[in-house]
Formats: C-alpha cells, sequence, structure tokens
C-alpha cells in the first residue's frame, strides 16, 4: 500500500470494546460546527469523556439523509465559511487524541476533489476511513481502489429494506465496521429506539457469516439507557443527533458542558 494511514482502524476500538465485555461508543459532530476550531474542542471533550470511536461529519448544502438538527448545524458551518480542506484539519486535531476518526459525507463532496485525492488526504491527516450513506458497493469501484491504497476503513449503510442478498454484498465489502441504520428515514433522536434494531443486526449477522465485520446501529439513540439496550444486540452504538443538539443555541462552554454530560451517560450506558 501506498501513503497509508497511520490510524488505528475503527475495529480496532470495537475489538477492544468487545474484550472488555461492552459495547462500543460511536459519536458523531459535523466539523465547522459551531467554528471550526469548536468543532474539534467539542471532538476532544467527547473523547475525554469515553466516546470510542468519533465520526466527522461533513457539511453539504442538500444533505438530504440528515435530520432537522444535524442540518442547522451543517448550514451554520457553512454559512461561516466552511470548506471541504477544513476537515482535513479538523481529522488531525481528533485523530491526534487516539480515537479512531472517520468522515461521515455525501459521495459527492468525495468525487468532486476524486476518490484517489481525497483517500490521500485523509490519510496524511490520521483519518481512519470515510462513511458513506449514500454509496453503495456496486458504484463504488473507485472508492474501494483509493480506500484499499490508502489503508482506509470504508463503512457502507444497510437497512430493514435491504435484502439479505444486499446486506451480504455490502458487509463484505466494509471494513471497520457495517452502519446498520435501525429506522427508515432522515437522522434524529427519538424517544424510543426501532423494534427493526435487534432483527436488523440479526440479519447482517447470519448474511455475513462468522467473519463479520462489527454492527453498529445508529438513528435515534438519545440517552445512556437507550445505548445500553442498543449494546445488549449490537457492537456499538451510534448517537449524533441528540450530541449535536447540545451544540446548538448555547454558549460554546454550555454547550462542551453538556456535550460532555451526556457522552458520559452514553459511554456509562454501553457498560452496563
Amino acid at each position: 500500500m501506498s501513503g497509508e494511514s497511520s490510524a488505528q482502524s475503527a475495529s480496532v476500538a470495537f475489538g477492544k470494546a468487545r474484550a472488555e465485555g461492552r459495547g462500543t461508543l460511536v459519536g458523531y459532530l459535523p466539523a465547522g460546527f459551531p467554528s471550526v476550531d469548536g468543532a474539534i474542542e467539542a471532538c476532544r471533550v467527547m473523547a475525554d469523556a469515553g466516546v470510542d470511536v468519533i465520526e466527522i461529519g461533513l457539511p453539504y448544502s442538500d444533505p438530504v439523509m440528515d435530520g432537522p438538527v444535524i442540518q442547522r448545524a451543517s448550514e451554520q458551518a457553512l454559512a461561516a465559511g466552511f470548506r471541504v480542506a477544513d476537515v482535513f484539519r479538523t481529522v488531525e486535531a481528533v485523530a491526534a487524541t487516539g480515537v479512531p476518526t472517520l468522515v461521515m459525507t455525501y459521495w459527492n463532496l468525495v468525487e468532486r476533489q476524486g476518490a484517489a485525492s481525497f483517500a490521500r488526504d485523509l490519510a496524511s491527516a490520521g483519518g481512519a476511513g470515510l462513511i458513506t450513506p449514500d454509496l453503495i458497493p456496486d458504484e463504488a469501484d473507485d472508492w474501494l481502489a483509493a480506500s484499499d491504497e490508502y489503508g482506509l476503513d470504508r463503512v457502507f449503510l444497510v437497512a430493514p429494506s435491504s435484502t439479505d442478498r444486499r446486506i451480504a454484498e455490502t458487509t463484505a465489502a466494509c471494513r471497520g465496521f457495517v452502519y446498520a441504520t435501525s429506522v427508515m428515514g432522515v437522522t434524529g433522536a427519538r424517544a424510543e429506539t426501532s423494534d427493526a434494531a435487534p432483527a436488523l443486526v440479526a440479519r447482517v449477522r447470519a448474511a455475513a457469516g462468522p467473519d463479520s465485520v462489527p454492527v453498529g446501529v445508529g438513528l435515534g439513540v438519545s440517552n445512556g439507557a437507550q445505548a445500553a439496550e442498543v449494546a445488549g444486540f449490537a457492537d456499538g452504538v451510534i448517537v449524533g443527533s441528540a450530541l449535536v443538539r447540545c451544540l446548538l443555541d448555547v454558549e460554546p462552554a454550555t454547550g462542551r458542558a453538556a456535550l460532555r454530560d451526556l457522552t458520559a451517560d452514553l459511554a456509562a450506558g454501553v457498560r452496563r
């Protein structure tokens, strides 16, 4: 491999958590929100409070899969002048904490730069890989090649509507973990986790066999009790909107305190 990333794969964090008999906590925040430096500081707060893997969102002007909380955060970042280059500075600073750091992005932004160029810059910044919610393995030849060249995780999504064949093909293409979206629709914290989530995780494991990559469940978790519930049947618990909401419409210090408290609650939840 040329230019291979020096970052640990997310699978290392999942393996460590499994060895400790607990779930893995994956936390999401958008780059550039509430500012580039503010996002870096917020991610450091999450790392200190017990998150195992960090997803850095890449703000996009047409976030069709994001709920209102993440949309607002992305809009604020873009209005403040965020540029794609800022995500690499963010990744470099966050990865320095030792927590595996992935970028979550719509594929159009990667394609605009070029998959090989984006992979090179991400690896140089110490990023672990990419989560690509709107890209399927069948259409990912450029990314499969680039991620192999630079030793990066590639995380694709499966949903309750996915066929068993699609689940098997998607999981086989993943490296790091597979992202199971437990509810249909846009992202956002919910009062209850989805009833479909345990069945989807079971289908992923059945389709992929004993060598399956870890399964992380996202969309809906907002507190430690829900995190404990999801960690009871999945390898990882992915939290986004609830964490982002801590930083909306508040003073930075207040937001960071709320973020620290929620992350600690979620971290305690996956350890129950």
